[in-house]
């Protein structure tokens, strides 16, 4: 699902103070996450301020607590199972157990990541409609849904047009809730706090150009792509870039589409098929504006009508 990964890899605040069992390694290219612990008990990885003495409040949400130690001991048994599927059971055998519990949002959420990793999007969706279920402010999840209503959902489908409308709705809520609604533990770096919600916002501006490019709406598929690659500018996404290219080809702005489609055929990973389509459509607007590309191009080019892939 595009860049969608490196959102559950990398830059997973809200797990960081709840997501693990003390004991277990993070995923390669994750800080460690820390534990959490019951109520009144500073989170495992953090220290109690010292006496008279006030910690610095984060920003955002509080992160779940555990209200008993049997509940705290039961999450930390589930949080160690790495396998989606049997986390999954495990998430909705202790929402049974402790059905007020906050902590069980964090185990449905690391479910819907692990489904996403695996490129499971049917499973993503429905992890992330459990956590939207317990909180309807939650922008992680909002994103994963609507990614996967977007990018999964064909022309011939019947039900197209309700879920197109489900996922601009979750898109754009989750801009609304990026800044208030993340959960950042204290003692969180704020340039990760940053470079998270940016990769957040990101994904939700990109959802909504793509159903606007989708509904041949190029105008506002421009407007809102830009957006989403300005809002992480050190990692673009390469099939955002490509879509921001036909979504000015389509509008015969050839000069301006020539250079997303070279960005897009430098971002993209070698051998991919969005870096094959990029190199097609490079290879268009140079016979188009009678340019040249700085790269090697194929010989034939080919019209710009092909989407970019659904990874």
């Amino acid at each position: 699902m595009k860049r969608a990964a490196i959102m559950g890899v990398v830059l997973t605040i809200a797990s960081w103070a709840v997501a693990q069992n003390s004991g277990q390694a993070a995923p390669q290219g994750q800080a460690a996450p820390a534990q959490a612990s019951p109520q009144g008990q500073p989170a495992q990885g953090q220290t109690a301020p010292a006496q008279g003495t006030t910690a610095a409040a984060p920003t955002g949400k509080r992160p779940p607590q555990a209200k008993t130690q049997p509940e705290f001991d039961a999450y930390k048994a589930a949080a160690a199972i790495t396998d989606p599927a049997a986390l999954e059971k495990s998430a909705d055998d202790f929402a049974t157990k402790f059905p007020d519990s906050e902590l069980k949002i964090i185990l449905y959420k690391t479910a819907m990541r692990g489904y996403q990793n695996s490129n499971n999007a049917e499973k993503t969706e429905a992890m992330g409609r459990k956590v939207i279920a317990l909180d309807a402010d939650d922008p992680e999840a909002l994103v994963l849904v609507a990614e996967v209503l977007t990018e999964r959902t064909r022309e011939s489908d019947l039900d197209k047009d309700q879920r197109w409308a489900e996922a601009d709705k979750f898109a754009k809520h989750a801009t609304e809730t990026i800044e208030t609604d993340v959960a950042v533990p204290a003692g969180t770096p704020q340039e990760k706090i940053d470079a998270y919600k940016s990769l957040l916002r990101s994904n939700a501006y990109s959802i909504l150009g793509t159903l606007a490019f989708k509904k041949d709406d190029f105008t506002n598929a421009e407007k809102l792509l830009k957006q989403s690659i300005d809002a992480y500018p050190s990692s673009p996404d390469p099939v955002v870039v490509l879509r921001m290219a036909l979504a000015l080809d389509k509008q015969n702005r050839y000069p301006d589409a020539l250079k997303y489609a070279e960005q897009a055929v430098s971002v993209a990973p070698e051998g991919s098929s969005v870096k094959q389509l990029a190199q097609r459509e490079r290879e268009r607007l140079v016979q188009l504006t009678g340019g040249s590309p700085s790269t090697p191009a194929p010989a034939a080019a080919k019209p710009a009508t092909q989407e970019p892939p659904k990874n």
